[in-house]
């Protein structure tokens, strides 16, 4: 597959434009699942649209460098629909947790693109 430079460097502006809101922190527990707990912080990115009507995802990491370093394409066989979420300065550690939290459900997938 080709890099493509623009995509990325649209998607920094993109962020960069936005407001991220951390509505999720990690350690929190996911609202409707009690036994789902967030390993990364979760959130959104302010005035923006995704296909579930919400503001576009976003998983915030520790890395000091708060860059956009990878997205997440999802895909949720139960409610029928697929999303992106945008991966902003998660180390490889994070990256693979957050990973794993798209694909250790029967009917949650998702594939990592990183920059």
């Amino acid at each position: 597959m080709e890099y493509n430079l623009e995509f990325w460097n649209a998607l920094d502006n993109f962020v960069q434009q936005s407001e991220i809101v951390i509505d999720r922190p990690k350690g929190s527990v996911h609202p409707n699942f009690h036994d789902f707990f967030y390993e990364v912080d979760y959130g959104y990115l302010k005035n923006t649209k995704s296909m579930d009507g919400g503001g576009i995802d976003v998983w915030r990491g520790t890395d000091k460098e708060q860059k956009v370093d990878a997205i997440m394409c999802t895909l949720d066989l139960k409610k029928r629909d697929s999303e992106i979420k945008i991966l902003i300065g998660c180390t490889e550690k994070e990256k693979q947790k957050i990973f794993h939290t798209h694909n250790d459900k029967p009917n949650m997938k998702g594939i990592l693109i990183r920059r």
